[in-house]
Formats: structure tokens, sequence, C-alpha cells
């Protein structure tokens, strides 16, 4: 009999040995309500806190439920200490509660569930600043407009809100799927959102239809006596997220405001609202850089809202938050959001808020003002079970550790830190790898994605491919994207321009020869630029190539972790002088893999 698979300390860190034959099974429990902190190859290390319970208590998980998972994971007995530190930070989601005032239009009521919680606050001089003032031994007074700050300073104090306050509508806004005939099916608390009776076929009535798991997702964030309304949906990139927020909208039938990345996240909303809704170009509108258009739905960068003419000088663009009576607020990719963005949000809780993302991971640990400001995590799939399903294509990752010759180790040893980082990653002989790979999938669709210029000028001169990077054309870009998309030009050379929301479908080979240190976000990013379902196998190859004995072997360890913790692993395998990088000779440094039923593939536009 196997001992189980985990190891529980009483600082609440978990131990999980990744040879174990429940390793799986284990990793998809914890990562319910612990985050991975740590992927060496033998035991992954996952810590509970505050934030990952109450996330897990906002989709319905109990203290008790949690403890249960715990004890039937460990592999001794669960530290008393543990288990009571669970069951308190739980319950301490809900004790707290806003509620529109009965009597003062203009003033919110924080209602306690206890007369000593109240009490434990009053001594807090954070709270007074903020304008909280005492009325009786279970219920205080705020000003509606402090409602965000309240919410964000009471989840740092360790006492996450449930916001039960309403929402605005809105202004009104016809909007349904192209196709649809019935507008009363779109009214708001109508059962509106399209059924399937196969998760995987695209079946079309009525025009559009919503896989179960977008439905599912949609329908988390409804405001159900409080609970919803605003909110958190996280699915990896190809998964359709972009129609989960029009379905909020076709659901919420109000003006909308749309906050996302960069200019081609714009104009990709805006090419799949016209495609798949009723709205009209005259209905939709691009505030960016190049254009300044408000209309009924407007589609925004955060570049824009935070740009300023001159330091020091006033952020004119924070005006559109105001500029209609929007009844929902979409932030695509919410873990981007500006520290400016989280302060309008603190002043706009009666508005809807919808995050979309592939991960709440912020490398600045911001992901607190997420919960707070945005909502918790109202919707969360596995990416594996996407994979299984057909949804996302399935990725074969490859660590290639490539030698420094002897000229480039003197320099490397003789360097500062940074500076050692830097050489590693722009470790010339990266090149003759990268070739070989390239060479290895002749006619598949290739993206080499880096960090540094001067290098990968040299890739795209050396492969005589195009180089697009934030100093190209916004035009120049997409019709490079366009040239992919067709077929016409099969490899791009991308700057970090191309991490986030540029939809590239056909791309079924990423090789990454460089990153910025360890962010997490980045690498799911990256693996995401592959996730779209492929005709055929359904089959993708993700490469990263790293300079072996260096720095970036640590940071490229880091980098990985949210995507072990998905259930991806990375095999590895050395480089040797004029060989061709094999996936089968690769050794397997994390993660443990299970054999996957053969699901059904198919190509299917999300």
């Amino acid at each position: 009999m196997n001992p189980k698979p985990c190891i529980v300390q009483r600082d609440r860190t978990i131990l999980l040995e990744t040879a174990h034959p429940e390793f799986e099974q284990a990793r998809r429990q914890l990562s319910q309500y612990a985050d991975l902190v740590k992927s060496p190859s033998s035991f992954h290390t996952y810590r509970i806190t505050p934030l990952s319970l109450w996330n897990a208590a906002a989709s319905g998980k109990s203290a008790e439920t949690i403890c249960s998972s715990l004890q039937g994971l460990a592999r001794w007995e669960v530290p008393v200490q543990v288990l009571a530190e669970i069951r308190q930070l739980v319950s301490r989601y809900g004790q707290l509660s806003l509620l529109p005032h009965p009597d003062k239009e203009q003033r919110l009521l924080l209602r306690s569930v206890s007369e000593s919680l109240l009490n434990e606050l009053r001594s807090l001089r954070t709270l007074a600043d903020i304008g909280l003032d005492f009325r009786s031994s279970k219920e205080a007074e705020v000003p509606a407009d402090r409602r965000g700050l309240l919410k964000q300073e009471l989840t740092r104090l360790g006492y996450p809100v449930l916001d039960h306050a309403g929402y605005q509508d809105g202004q009104y806004l016809d909007i349904r799927w192209r196709g649809e005939t019935d507008p009363l099916a779109a009214t708001p608390g109508n059962e509106s959102l399209p059924e399937a009776s196969d998760p995987r076929k695209e079946e079309k009535v009525q025009g559009f239809r919503l896989r179960d798991y977008q439905r599912e997702a949609a329908a988390s964030i409804r405001d159900a006596g409080g609970s919803g309304g605003s909110g958190v949906i996280v699915l990896p990139c190809g998964a359709g997220k972009t129609v989960i927020g029009m379905a909020a909208m076709r659901e919420l039938q109000c003006e909308t405001l749309i906050l996302t990345s960069n200019t081609t996240s714009v104009r990709q909303w805006v090419d799949e609202l016209l495609r798949k809704t009723t709205l009209t170009p005259e209905d939709i509108g691009e505030y960016s850089g190049h254009r300044k258009e408000v209309r009924p739905v407007t589609v925004a960068t955060y570049q824009i809202l935070t740009h300023r003419p001159g330091k020091g000088d006033e952020q004119l663009h924070m005006k559109l938050f105001n500029e209609r009576r929007w009844g929902l607020i979409i932030y695509d990719e919410v873990h981007l959001l500006p520290a400016p963005v989280f302060r309008a949000t603190a002043d706009i809780q009666a508005t809807r808020r919808l995050g979309l993302t592939a991960t709440l991971i912020r490398e600045d640990g911001r992901e607190h003002d997420v919960f707070s400001l945005i909502g918790p995590k109202r919707y969360e799939m596995p990416w594996k079970e996407l994979e299984d399903q057909g949804w996302i294509a399935e990725v074969d990752c490859l660590e290639v550790k490539v030698p420094m010759t002897s000229h480039l180790k003197e320099k490397y040893l003789a360097a500062g830190k940074r500076e050692q980082y830097r050489l590693a990653a722009e470790n010339p002989s990266k090149l003759s790898t990268l070739i070989r790979l390239v060479e290895r999938h002749p006619g598949a669709q290739i993206l080499i994605i880096g960090q540094y210029l001067d290098q990968l000028k040299a890739i795209a001169d050396r492969l005589q491919a195009p180089l697009i990077t934030g100093r190209m054309a916004q035009n120049e870009r997409h019709a490079w994207y366009a040239a992919f998309r067709s077929g016409e030009t099969r490899l791009l050379v991308v700057s970090k321009v191309a991490n986030f929301a540029v939809d590239l479908p056909d791309a079924s080979v990423a090789i990454e020869v460089s990153g910025s240190y360890g962010s997490r976000q980045e690498e799911a990013q990256r693996l995401g630029r592959l996730l779209r379902p492929k005709q055929g196998e359904n089959k993708a190859h993700f490469y990263t190539l790293v300079t072996e004995d260096s720095r970036e072997e640590f940071f490229a360890l880091r980098r990985r972790m949210f995507l072990i913790e998905q259930g991806y692993e990375y095999r590895t395998m050395t480089v040797m002088e004029g060989a061709v990088p094999a996936p089968v000779h690769a050794k397997q440094t994390s993660g443990r893999k299970e054999p996957r039923p053969a699901g059904r593939r198919e190509a299917s536009s999300p």
C-alpha cells in the first residue's frame, strides 16, 4: 500500500511527491485552495494563503471540504494548528457584508455577524480615515463613494467583504447573437443563454452557441442576491473568454466599457462583436492612441487610460469611466491592470465588473486588489480538462539547455548578476539550435519569441523572417499577423508585444529564446499562443532555450511554475554540438504524466 502523496507542514506549506501514483489527483485538489510556490523535480511545494482560501470559499467550498481534502492527501496527520487556521480564515469570508442603506441613498451599511468583530474594527485608524461610522454593535455606515476603498482595506486587514450593495443597470442596449430572432430571449431575468447537447459541437441554432463551460462561466457572474454581478473568470488562452464577455453583455443588455491590453486586442474585440452579435459599427467605438470614439460599446486600452501629456500631468482619459452610463465594465487580461486603473475602479463599485484572464498571478503581488475591487474568482476550469475535451490543443513542452562557449563563459564569470542573466539569455549558441528546431517542423506555423531586440533582430536577419516589435506601426503589425493567419508567412519573430491578446490560431510551434526573468504570467501567455485547437491531431510544441549552468536556469524554473500547476510538464535535454534536439530523448524534470484518454479533436472557433 502506497503512503499518501502529501506532507503538510505547520506553516501551511504542503509538499507533493511528483513520482507518487496519485500525483495528478492530488495536484488537482490542491490547486483549488493552495498556490504552487516551488516545483523541483521530486516534490512540489504548495502554500495555503488567506486569498487562496477566500477564492475557494467564493467558489462554494467550505472549510470542512478543504480540511477533508487535505486529510485525505496527507501522509501523516495534518497539524491541528493548520486545520484550525483553515477554519478560521474560511470563516472570515462572509462575516462582513455591504448592504444598501434603507434610508440614505448616498450611504451604505457594513454589517457584521458578531459584535466582537466590529469592536475589533473600531480601533483601526485606516478605517476611520475612509469614513466608517459605527452606529450599533453590529452595523456601521460608510459613504457610498468609499465602497471600493473600504473593501480594499478590509481585505488587506484580513476580512474580505461580501458586497450585496447592488449595481446600477446602466443605459439599456439591445444585444443579441447574430441570427437570434426573438428579442425577448435576451431580456434580463430570462434563461437566455443558448444550450448545447454536446459541448464539443458548434451546431448553429438561432445563430451562435456557447460551449457548456462558457455558458457556466457566463452564468457564474449573474447577480444573485449580491453573490454575483462582479468577479473574475479564469480560463486559458484560446478557450473563448471574449465570447463569455459578450454573453455577459447579452445577459445584462446594457452599454459596456471594455478595457484591454493593446490596440491589436481592441480591434479583435470589435471584429468579434460585429461577427457574433447584432451590434453595428455605429454601436462600437475604439478608444486608443489612434481613435477617440465613445459609443454604447467602447473598447479602450489600459495604456490610453493611464497616458499623461507630460510628467506630473493629469491622466486626462480616466474620464472615460464616467463618459456614459455604463452598466458593465469588462477588464480583459485583468492581471495586467495598472495601479491608476485600480484607483479608478475603487470609485466605480456601483458598476458591474467582469475580469477575464488566463492567470490571476500578478508579479507585483496585487492579487488582493483584483479580489477586492474586481471581485472574487467566479469560475475556473483546469487547462488539462479543456485539453482532454479537445477545446484547446495539447502542447508538448521541452526545455533545451544550450552550453556556453569558453569565451562566453569567461565573460559570464566576470560579470555582475544582472549582466550574467542577459549574457546567458542572449547566448549566440542558441541560434544554431533554433535553426535546427525550425527545420524539425517543415510546413508548421512557427513563432519565435524573445525579450531582447538585438537578439531578435539577429534571428530575424538569419532566418529572413519578419520581426514584430512595439516599434512597428500597428497597421504593419496587423498586416503581418494577417499574412501568418492566411499561411502566406509561416514564421514570425516577435517581442513581448505578442505576449498578450494576439489571435494566431494556426501557430503550432513556439520557440522561446529569452524571457522576462521569472515571470510566470509571461510564460503562461506565451504558451497560450499555441492553445487554439488545431486540425488533425490537435497538438503543438513549445520549446524554451535556456543556457546551461547559468542564472537563466533558475529563472526559467520559476517562469514555468504556473503551467506546472496546470498539469504541464517540461522535459529537458542538453544540446551537444551538432545535435538535433529531439523530444523523444528528453528527460522529464517536473510533473508526472498520466495517460490521457484519446478525446475527440476538432478545430472550432471560440
